[in-house]
């Protein structure tokens, strides 16, 4: 029992939302509505392995440091969600925040649920306070979707255009191909069929589609299933991405090249940033949790303000919110070693063409030849987690967040981003520097009740 309380104490973190108990996947309805953040996020309160009733949980905040977890917001409770409340958005309008999910439902029978047996409702809830539900009202079903859909159509996000209402739901065709189904509407009740997107040869399934503007700039961000792994991208069982979109569909970039990440939601903060956030684990994974023996597995990301870099790319950095937990640095140079307490934010904004950042014990980062790698050192404490890549252009700069037992890697000032979960035995770690200097910054913890 002591030994118990004392993992929980390590493992817990302390920067990033997680459950008390149960399982966490995708964030969910991300919005700020009521002076309120709010961060639904899929939920399975009754096992840490995703068993039992699959929910909505939720978080509110004033803020994105401060926290109230209110306890289970939607479950399945209706014929048409019977199987799940799957994944979904959140749409402000008319002082009610308006819930649209999908609600699964599997029948009993001889069926491959993909194509039969399987129902893909779009339902809709609104709240007045983010907390207290309407009845829920079924708005599209499986014979809603065009003949060329299998039975894999979920994850409605919507947004207002040009006078109308929007929404895109990921698609697996019949012939098992990905792709992003287009529907509008004018009152938010009543929707039709627009458009389809997809591009040749990309995964046989697109989950979690989400249109994102930048100042100007369209994006497409899916997360595709099936695609072909190579040794500087798609090296998890499932991606994660955006396309640039305008007329077309080109030049797919990860979010996220480490070992957890996946099913991000982007929203729009009410000073106008553009937040990106991903839950940090992802399905079918080949490595493990150990938290799960604890009764929790999975946490989300930081959130991510995400910016348009001069190239037409999106560049992902923290919140700046996170600079409110920094306590007094100290500084490191090359060659030294230095203690710190988790959880840290580390920062080196030297340009250099080789170095390594080494996690005693555990972990190295290193740069050499264009290619920043991320390799375990102990197999146990990554979980069965190996190595990650990734190409880079020109390095000037990292930036790392590190937690109880988590790692989020920025570099280059949010051009590419690795993430990971790690799992030490205590509560400081030891760094040494090779080839770069820079500062650690002690971070106190944010604060959810």
């Amino acid at each position: 029992m002591k030994v118990m309380m004392y993992m929980k104490n390590v493992l817990r973190q302390r920067l990033h939302l997680e459950p008390e108990h149960g399982w966490l996947n995708d964030p969910n309805g991300l919005c700020f509505f009521g002076g309120k953040y709010h961060v639904y996020f899929q939920y399975s309160p009754e096992s840490a392995y995703g068993d039992g009733d699959k929910c909505w949980g939720h978080w509110q905040g004033s803020d994105l440091v401060h926290w109230e977890f209110t306890g289970t917001a939607l479950r399945p409770d209706c014929p048409d969600d019977r199987s799940g409340v799957y994944s979904g958005c959140g749409f402000v309008k008319d002082s009610l925040l308006n819930l649209f999910y999908t609600g699964n439902v599997k029948e009993d029978g001889d069926h491959d649920y993909v194509t039969s047996g399987r129902g893909a409702n779009v339902i809709r809830v609104t709240t007045p306070d983010g907390v207290n539900m309407s009845a829920k009202h079924t708005l599209l079903k499986n014979s809603d979707y065009p003949d060329f859909c299998s039975c894999h159509v979920r994850d409605p996000k919507v947004w207002e255009e040009n006078g109308a209402y929007r929404m895109v739901l990921g698609a697996r065709t019949l012939d098992d191909k990905g792709c992003v189904l287009f529907y509008r509407s004018d009152d938010l009740e009543n929707w039709s069929y627009d458009y389809m997107m997809t591009v040749p040869d990309f995964g046989y399934m697109w989950e979690c589609p989400d249109v994102i503007d930048l100042n100007g700039k369209r994006f497409l961000s899916i997360s595709p299933q099936g695609l072909a792994h190579g040794a500087y991208e798609h090296q998890n069982v499932y991606s994660s991405g955006y396309f640039r979109y305008d007329d077309t569909l080109h030049d797919f970039e990860e979010w996220d090249y480490g070992f957890d990440f996946y099913a991000p939601q982007s929203f729009t903060a009410p000073d106008g940033r553009t937040i990106l956030i991903g839950w940090m684990g992802i399905g079918d994974i080949p490595y493990s949790n150990p938290t799960a023996e604890l009764g929790w597995q999975h946490c989300l990301t930081i959130p991510r303000e995400l910016t348009l870099s001069q190239d037409g790319s999106i560049y992902q950095r923290p919140v700046r919110e996170i600079n409110s937990l920094k306590q007094i640095p100290v500084n490191f140079a090359d060659g030294e070693k230095i203690v710190s307490q988790l959880p840290f934010y580390l920062a080196s904004f030297a340009e250099c063409e080789r170095f390594s950042l080494v996690i005693e014990g555990i972990l190295v980062m290193s740069l050499s030849d264009g290619v920043f790698t991320l390799k375990f050192t102990d197999e146990n404490a990554g979980g069965g987690r190996t190595v990650r890549r990734v190409k880079l252009e020109n390095f000037t700069g990292i930036e790392i967040i590190a937690d109880m037992s988590s790692l989020e890697i920025y570099l280059s000032g949010g051009e590419k981003v690795m993430s990971t979960r790690f799992y030490p035995r205590e509560t400081a770690a030891a760094i040494t520097a090779h080839g770069i200097s820079g500062s650690i910054y002690p971070l106190k913890e944010m604060e959810v009740r």
